[in-house]
């Protein structure tokens, strides 16, 4: 065994490794980006308006600067704090000085980030499409938290993740270019048309602008063939999660992370998902 080879059984237990590492990231990408977000919004108002933003709203901020800290306390994570669920068990939970619980999602996004890319791994083997895998399952797993935060689905996020997918698909990553850029615009598409229609109906806004664009990444990756696949499990995941927070009539409720969850499982389950839509196709006529 030689070359790239000799990495094949380890191709799981890496991805596993790589996982836990990633997942440190996007917990600081999860609560920083809508904070970005938000200052941003607010050094745009401020300067339209004729307004002095404070020394605060001119300190950098970004997902590198200002280092990580205890919230409470001001005291900042060393790097030993930093390893990935290691760092919390060793603390207790709390942090090193003044003892404030740090919250368990924390480590569990990095055992969440860990596992999938494990089975990302695990269903693909040592290949381009476990690569490709591997930067949509991260990306999906942040604009799943993060909405699920605040309802917002960052363009900083859902942008690049279309744009990678239309070129994992350059030469057929997995499917054909055709299909995924017919999956980006029906994606879109398709949403914003629901929404409309709603809108006229209704009179309000019932789905957000960034729910289209992740749909339409969905599409750049998975095809134009998978998106009544999505569509319909993130509608199911959509349904038990809602009857599951008891959200009520008229409430708000993120439908992003539902459509992440969809399409992370017609990724994974991408052959059988492939061979069921085929079926379809034939025994309709199509």
């Amino acid at each position: 065994m030689s070359g790239w080879n000799m990495w094949v059984p380890f191709a799981v237990p890496l991805a596993a490794l790589f996982g836990l590492l990633v997942g440190s990231f996007l917990n600081v990408v999860i609560y920083r980006v809508p904070l970005m977000m938000e200052r941003e919004w607010t050094l745009f108002a401020k300067t339209h308006l004729g307004q002095t933003p404070t020394a605060a709203e001119l300190q950098p901020f970004n997902l590198i600067k200002p280092d990580s800290c205890c919230p409470q306390c001001q005291s900042p994570v060393r790097a030993w704090q930093n390893i990935p669920v290691i760092s919390y068990l060793l603390l207790g939970g709390k942090c090193g000085s003044c003892k404030m619980p740090i919250s368990k999602r924390y480590p569990l996004v990095e055992l969440l980030t860990a596992a999938l890319f494990a089975l990302v791994a695990w269903q693909y083997g040592w290949s381009w499409l476990t690569l490709g895998g591997l930067v949509l399952t991260a990306m999906l797993v942040a604009l799943a938290f993060i909405d699920a935060d605040t309802q917002y689905l960052p363009d900083q996020i859902t942008l690049p993740l279309l744009w990678l997918g239309l070129l994992f698909n350059w030469n057929g990553g997995m499917v054909s270019l055709q299909s995924a850029v017919a999956g980006a615009v029906a994606g879109y598409l398709s949403l914003w048309l629901l929404c409309w229609l709603y809108k006229l109906a209704t009179g309000k806004i019932g789905m957000g602008g960034g729910d289209f664009k992740l749909l339409a990444a969905l599409g750049a990756w998975l095809g134009i063939g998978a998106l009544p696949v999505v569509v319909f499990l993130a509608a199911l995941i959509g349904i038990f999660a809602a009857a599951a927070m008891r959200v009520g009539k008229g409430q708000q409720f993120a439908f992003g992370p539902s459509l992440a969850v969809a399409g992370w499982l017609v990724f994974a389950a991408n052959q059988q998902v492939a061979a069921a839509i085929g079926w379809w196709l034939r025994a309709s006529g199509f």
